[in-house]
């Protein structure tokens, strides 16, 4: 999806059984940030001129413009008419004319990346990771993955740690943001699916803590980042 010459920083990337991705290309462009801002309603674009900085600014006016085009389209609906609320944990559902979207959908950005999945039934989660990011691995491993988990990391090269670093953690994190409980759930009271862990694109998982629900686990990453989706099913 490119929406036109104005429009055509996002883009869809595939569709992953019953979920739609969608890219957002999130590097500096003032005529694309300019004609994302025209997308926002009023509350969204007060939002906007809070941030202190270019940045996170820049983010969401993109995702967010991004989104409401997507939305707008696949619901044949015009943008006045959607709005946006947030559940306990700060997740965002939709709205048109005040009445709740049949459609799931969440948002993720790091780096120059940003991702918005969309399904038309439960909940759903992506994370997107750029691999570059300045962080410490090392010690975050041994915080957020269980001793299984951990133990991958012991039987590969040195060169390959940080690229499997970002791929489990998209994986968790996407499960994370699918169930809307926030960081509630510490990432190391559960496990990635070994056949993922070992190499496989798609798994189904259950959280021990949530046994009755269902998800659909998918590692969507290429060679520009990491990424994974959860949809939850039934």
């Amino acid at each position: 999806m490119v929406a036109g010459t104005t429009e055509s920083w996002f883009w869809t990337i595939g569709q992953f059984d019953d979920v739609l991705v969608v890219q957002v290309d999130l590097t500096p462009h003032d005529s694309h940030e300019a004609s994302a801002y025209s997308w926002l309603n009023s509350e969204e674009q007060e939002r906007w001129h809070r941030f202190r900085y270019d940045r996170p600014r820049r983010e969401y006016v993109l995702c967010r413009a991004a989104l409401r085009f997507t939305l707008c389209a696949r619901l044949g609906c015009d943008n006045e008419r959607l709005s946006f609320g947030y559940a306990e944990h700060g997740k965002p559902f939709g709205l048109v004319d005040g009445e709740n979207l049949c459609v799931s959908f969440n948002v993720s950005h790091s780096g120059k990346h940003g991702l918005i999945a969309l399904a038309s039934h439960g909940r759903l989660g992506v994370d997107v990771e750029d691999r570059t990011a300045r962080i410490n691995i090392d010690s975050i491993i041994k915080t957020v993955f269980t001793p299984a988990e951990q133990a991958e990391f012991t039987s590969i090269q040195e060169s390959r740690k940080r690229d499997l670093f970002f791929t489990f953690w998209t994986l968790k994190e996407s499960l994370i943001k699918a169930l809307g409980t926030g960081f509630s759930l510490n990432p190391a009271r559960f496990e990635i699916p070994t056949e993922i862990r070992r190499g496989d694109k798609k798994a189904v998982f259950r959280f021990p803590q949530h046994p009755d629900d269902c998800w659909n686990l998918k590692n969507i990453e290429n060679e520009e980042f990491a990424a994974a989706i959860a949809h939850e099913m039934g």
